[in-house]
């Protein structure tokens, strides 16, 4: 038996998910060991540009990889496991527990990004415990929310249970017939919890959140009332929404075409698992509908959050390459906008009315409600749970106040909770909750393109290239140190005054007065042998020189790049008028 005395504290760290929605993750960490939850990632924001992916920082777990002992994953929502596959390829984590649908999902995500080797995924059903070191129980508890196969987890530690709610509201009719395991809650609050971390996406919001059920009455009227084409829209991982989508699909004698590379995916691992029931016969490729009449076709896409590349921002741009709307279509967003999306998604709607679609949205047409609980399912959770400490977690900064605030109101003093921020240490003993330091947090970037990590400074170029404009240089210098030809300037996106051919004329002025005065610098030569020329220190120089003549001539600060050409070959001597007394390469570098 360990004495109380000497148990260690248990460090419970955020790395994603507080003062935020999304990339949602959480290192829990016992002496020697650690275990994550979850994994999850954001969208970018306006100015982020060019890239695709925003990850939370894992220094600390790439410092501290030797520690990872296994991940639990409570669903399949991108802002929960969206990261795994970028971050197995910086470490191993050498099991992962989920349930069945987000582990058939991460499959493919590891498979596509070739890391499958890198850890083994097993799936898990309600009750089940698994160990995972010598530390940890982990046991899943059903819960409900906005997607299928959802789960509530009990961790269980040396020093007592502490319950991980995951995105949770209280369904008590549930479109799938699971409901959230309440008498489970209550038996750990029976015998004692620890400590509770709680959703707190809908703490500003009283009452209870309706039932996913309640949507199915007003998507039915809606459905009923269109004449033509029908677009529904939704979050592709809404496995109960797309069920009752597709279940008025047959009720109203319409055949369903699936736009969306991520809604396709997501119907095929959920109807294969069970979760989705509906006849082949009904779903139908984009060209085969074109020559059905309008009144007996829906096509289902994705792009409700106005997102870049989805298909019905797409389509709303007329870019989408086999989709045109037309006058006499109707378009349902059953998704209400996540914070930071909200203008994305009116202007698409606002393309989408130009172009002769009735659209129908908004919270007061009730096709959509949320997956997360308010604050009468966040007061039952803690009833039901009955914590000693509390940590309002999965929210913005006004959500977890909020929260802790209600907390209060249920009896948990305000000494037995933190508010807290990603990257913060939580130390949690039997006695005490404090925040014990920091650890580095933030976030990590992923280019479109290359899937590369985009670095800050990257990022600031791309900004200030979008914001004022590009220059680029063109110069041809021998190995004498003289100009080949004359220097070629291109102003793009730049806002200025001054002619093209002035900019050009006093730029060539410039590189020759800087190549007369300062070539010595970079340059060594000695009687009858071949120059050494240090010639990225040169165009280093030459280039930020251009920068500040640029910025300080045409009063604006473009992002100014130089391209230089060498002449292939250096001369086997130099003659006594050129020789000079110059420092080496390495001495300029030093």
């Amino acid at each position: 038996m360990v004495n109380n005395e000497t148990k260690s504290a248990l460090k419970i760290i955020p790395l994603g998910g507080l003062h935020e929605i999304g990339k949602n993750t959480c290192v829990f960490e016992y002496e020697d060991e650690i275990v994550l939850l979850d994994a999850g990632l954001a969208f970018p924001t306006k100015g982020m540009l060019g890239v695709n992916i925003v990850l939370p920082d894992t220094t600390y777990l790439r410092e501290n990889r030797h520690k990872i002992k296994g991940m639990i994953v409570t669903h399949g929502h991108e802002d929960h496991i969206g990261g795994i596959a970028f971050h197995l390829k910086q470490f191993d984590i050498p099991v992962i527990h989920g349930p069945r649908l987000a582990m058939a999902m991460l499959e493919g995500k590891l498979e596509e990004a070739g890391v499958r080797d890198r850890t083994e995924l097993r799936s898990v059903k309600p009750r089940d415990v698994v160990r995972i070191g010598q530390h940890f129980f982990a046991e899943f508890i059903r819960n409900t929310h906005s997607i299928a196969d959802s789960f509530t987890v009990a961790l269980h530690t040396p020093l007592g249970v502490v319950i991980h709610t995951g995105d949770f509201k209280i369904d008590h009719t549930p479109v799938d017939g699971e409901h959230y395991d309440l008498q489970r809650l209550a038996e750990h609050g029976e015998r004692g919890v620890l400590c509770l971390l709680s959703d707190s996406t809908n703490a500003e919001v009283p009452g209870f959140t309706p039932s996913e059920r309640a949507v199915f009455p007003n998507l039915d009227r809606e459905f009923g009332k269109a004449t033509g084409r029908l677009f529904v829209t939704t979050f592709s991982s809404s496995v109960h929404r797309i069920n009752m989508i597709l279940q008025l699909a047959q009720k109203h004698n319409r055949v369903v075409s699936v736009v969306g590379r991520s809604m396709l995916n997501l119907i095929a691992h959920a109807r294969n698992l069970g979760y989705i029931k509906c006849d082949d016969s009904i779903f139908h490729p984009l060209h085969a509908v074109r020559n059905m009449p309008d009144e007996k076709v829906l096509i289902l896409t994705t792009g409700s959050q106005g997102e870049t590349m989805a298909a019905m921002t797409r389509i709303a741009n007329k870019e989408h390459s086999q989709i045109k709307i037309r006058p006499g279509d109707t378009v349902l967003f059953s998704a209400n906008p996540i914070p930071g999306n909200t203008i994305a998604v009116v202007n698409t709607i606002d393309k989408l009315m130009i172009q002769g679609a009735n659209v129908v949205y908004g919270k007061d047409k009730g096709i959509h409600v949320s997956g997360h609980g308010c604050q009468e399912d966040q007061k039952l959770m803690i009833a039901l749970t009955r914590p000693k400490f509390f940590v309002p977690f999965h929210g913005e900064h006004r959500m977890l106040v909020k929260h802790s605030q209600t907390a209060q109101s249920m009896g948990i003093p305000a000494e037995n909770m933190v508010i807290i921020e990603n990257g913060n240490i939580v130390e949690l003993t039997e006695e005490s909750i404090r925040v014990a330091g920091k650890v580095a947090s933030g976030i990590e970037l992923v280019d479109t393109t290359s899937a590369g990590m985009v670095s800050d400074k990257v990022l600031l170029e791309r900004q200030r290239m979008s914001e004022e404009g590009l220059v680029t240089i063109a110069a041809a210098i021998d190995w004498n140190g003289k100009l080949m030809a004359r220097v070629e300037t291109h102003l793009r996106g730049v806002v200025t005054s001054v002619e093209q051919s002035l900019v050009q004329k006093w730029v060539q002025q410039r590189i020759e007065e800087m190549l007369t005065v300062r070539w010595s610098e970079f340059a060594q030569i000695r009687e009858g042998e071949k120059p050494e020329v240090d010639w990225g220190g040169l165009q280093g120089m030459l280039e930020r020189e251009l920068q500040r003549s640029i910025r300080r001539e045409l009063q604006c600060q473009p992002t100014v790049t130089l391209l230089m050409q060498i002449a292939e070959e250096p001369p086997a001597k130099v003659s006594d008028g050129r020789r000079r007394r110059t420092r080496t390469t390495a001495q300029v570098a030093s």
